[in-house]
């Protein structure tokens, strides 16, 4: 727990130091802009101090006014695009693993139709567990069903 709250310490104070820094841009001798947080030691020109800290928000609804996240809110919504993202590749996945299991399907259905159509005795066993060959009318039913379940999931 005194864990938690130190490093909950160490943060706000890091905010705290952050929100009151200041940025100096000045020119120095050699016409270079220089930017730091320290400001600069002797004449200048074009000394310009930056202030670093959030603005006010103001009281219209402009959003483009709108007062900077809390690092609570960008972590959440940082967590909330991770999730969004697991998400959308559990659902691509998903859907390849059902893409690849249809196609398995259709191509044990087309050489299933294959060998009906080859004229090879086909042996089937009944509810019994007694072993039969197709005639040729069981034989054109199994054909046609076949063809039904191709025509219509294997399009």
């Amino acid at each position: 727990m005194t864990m938690k709250r130190s490093a909950l310490a160490a943060v706000t104070l890091t905010i705290a130091i952050a929100s009151q820094a200041q940025v100096y841009q000045w020119q120095d001798d050699h016409n270079k802009t220089v930017i730091s947080d320290r400001p600069p030691a002797g004449p200048v020109r074009q000394l310009r101090r930056i202030d670093t800290a959030a603005p006010a928000s103001p009281a219209t609804g402009d959003p483009a006014a709108a007062p900077a996240k809390t690092l609570a809110d960008r972590e959440m919504e940082f967590r909330k695009r991770q999730q969004e993202a697991r998400d959308a590749a559990e659902k691509s996945e998903n859907e390849q693993r059902a893409n690849a299991r249809k196609r398995e399907d259709c191509d044990a259905l087309r050489r299933y139709l294959r060998t009906l159509e080859s004229g090879e005795r086909i042996q089937n066993t009944d509810a019994r567990g007694e072993r039969y060959y197709l005639d040729d009318s069981e034989r054109a039913r199994e054909i046609a069903r076949t063809r039904d379940d191709l025509q219509r999931s294997c399009k």
